[in-house]
């Protein structure tokens, strides 16, 4: 009954007038971010912060989280329409949400995109309300070695992402991983690869290669495809609603993958330095690991939109749960709240819920009542964001140019980052053109300095010795996982390859 007494509490607090216009405003602020590409939820979040000097802090904290996980809705709008992705989380929402648009259906793209947002959203904040204590648990007893064995686990989701083409993908996933050594290396402390650069002490960041790769690179093919010669084609039939809207067969045939996208973006989430762009990549890889249609993923199949848009919004859920209940930012948007918190004479930790209740609930009831607007929000203004599919292409393509210019410039304002978005656009080019797969570099780029980083920590603390792994309660489960991973997928694509088989000779 306390559960619910809390709950209540934390309703209580989000539906009054001014808390409800702070969270409205939030949602729409981004959602906005999430539509420039490069911009993210973290930008917007540090440059929004000082807005919120004056305020209420519960409101402050409800608008800012707001912004957080609206901009996991509006980073696909561009992931689906102009395969751009409006930033890292949505990275994996542009292999089959373009492909979908091309095919005539981007109407029922958004909208899925829509509902499965929600759903991931929403099932994100009920395991958060329910689970958070056992979960903070467990996340307080990881360490590197925990880290280094996550990253070895999401690299082995390259496995799927392959496909039949793996000689070009192992060759994809190198060029990830070389540019992850670029920067300091953390035992030395000397510079790797930066050519005498101090923009590239930090590394090559993940934002400009992939608005190059996925938005130039695409656009570039298309240039080369002449696109640019034709006049703009009607993709959406405004009149024809069965068009517009989803067909009974998309909502059954991804039921499943919304449950299994939530679960598993959430359980990333939760883990500190996972975030949103390693569960929708991971939710992605696993959907078409079990699916019956995994031959139509990267075609236009719906579950590769679904799976990826589930999985990054419960995973922005699950962030919050080492954010609130350790004060330990999971990613870099939970770290500018937390920033946002101390702001205010805040201090998240273990005793800060029950210290803060209404703080703390208020902001979790908010999260229901946020993805509730953002799914009206976002069914409501499809119609604007579809018809920008009937803009010329010869117009559309200079503005894409100057979104992903300008998004990739604001994060860090750096001319160095601008070069690489247009390097990695000319390389996305070649990579769409001979095979290559762009899905398996970015991934290795993301999880290339992670685990190169919890592995050197994790020898250091062990003294060289690598039976540390196997002394650690929460290592041992997740070596027990990558085992069962090497032997579950090859059944699934058994078991659906079968499937495929019996249909077919039906």
């Amino acid at each position: 009954m306390e559960f619910f007494a809390d709950l209540w509490l934390g309703f209580s607090v989000a539906v009054t007038p001014m808390n409800l216009v702070y969270l409205l405003v939030g949602a729409v602020v981004g959602m906005t971010v999430g539509v420039i590409p490069g911009f993210g939820p973290s930008a917007g979040l540090a440059i929004l912060l000082p807005v919120t000097f004056g305020m209420d802090p519960i409101g402050a904290i409800m608008m800012l989280a707001a912004i957080y996980y609206g901009a996991m809705y509006g980073g696909t709008i561009t992931s689906i329409l102009l395969n751009t992705p409006g930033e890292s989380a949505t990275v994996a929402s542009t292999f089959d949400g373009y492909p979908l648009a091309r095919n005539g259906r981007a109407g029922p793209a958004l909208v899925m995109q829509a509902v499965a947002s929600c759903i991931g959203g929403t099932v994100g904040v009920i395991l958060l309300t329910a689970l958070a204590p056992a979960f903070s648990q467990v996340a307080r007893n990881f360490g590197p070695p925990e880290y280094f064995l996550l990253a070895i686990l999401g690299m082995l989701t390259l496995l799927v992402m392959l496909g039949t083409n793996w000689k070009f993908g192992v060759i994809s996933a190198l060029i990830g991983f070389a540019l992850g050594t670029v920067g300091v290396d953390l035992e030395t402390g000397l510079s790797r690869y930066t050519f005498g650069s101090a923009e590239l002490i930090g590394g090559v960041h993940f934002i400009p290669v992939a608005i190059g790769l996925f938005g130039l690179g695409e656009l570039y093919y298309s240039f080369w495809q002449g696109q640019h010669r034709r006049n703009a084609e009607g993709i959406i039939d405004y009149h024809s609603e069965a068009r517009f809207w989803p067909t009974a067969q998309d909502w059954i045939s991804t039921r499943f993958t919304m449950l299994r996208g939530s679960i598993l973006g959430f359980v990333v989430g939760v883990i500190p330095g996972a975030g949103a762009t390693i569960a929708s990549l991971m939710a992605y890889s696993f959907e078409r690991s079990v699916s019956p249609n995994r031959d139509n993923f990267g075609k236009g199949e719906m579950a590769g939109l679904v799976a990826p848009e589930t999985a990054n919004n419960a995973a922005s859920s699950g962030a919050m749960i080492p954010l609130l209940t350790l004060g330990i930012p999971g990613s870099a948007s939970t770290a500018v709240l937390l920033a946002a918190f101390l702001l205010w004479g805040l201090r998240p930790g273990p005793l800060f819920m029950s210290q803060n209740p209404d703080l703390a609930w208020g902001l979790i009831a908010s999260m229901y009542l946020g993805n509730m607007a953002l799914l009206a929000i976002n069914i409501f203004a499809i119609p604007v964001f579809v018809r920008l599919l009937r803009v010329p292409y010869r117009i559309l393509a200079p503005v894409v140019v100057v979104i992903c210019t300008l998004g990739t410039f604001s994060v860090h304002s750096s001319m160095v980052e601008v070069y690489i978005m247009f390097a990695a656009g000319i390389v996305g080019f070649f990579m769409r053109l001979y095979g290559f797969s762009p899905a398996a570099l970015v991934l290795a780029l993301v999880l290339g300095p992670l685990a190169e980083e919890a592995l050197r920590q994790t020898l250091t603390i062990s003294r060289g010795s690598f039976g540390i792994f196997f002394h650690r309660p929460g290592s041992i489960w997740i070596m027990i996982v990558t085992v069962l991973l090497l032997v579950v997928l090859p059944l699934f694509r058994l078991v659906g390859r079968g499937a495929t088989t019996r249909k077919a000779g039906a």
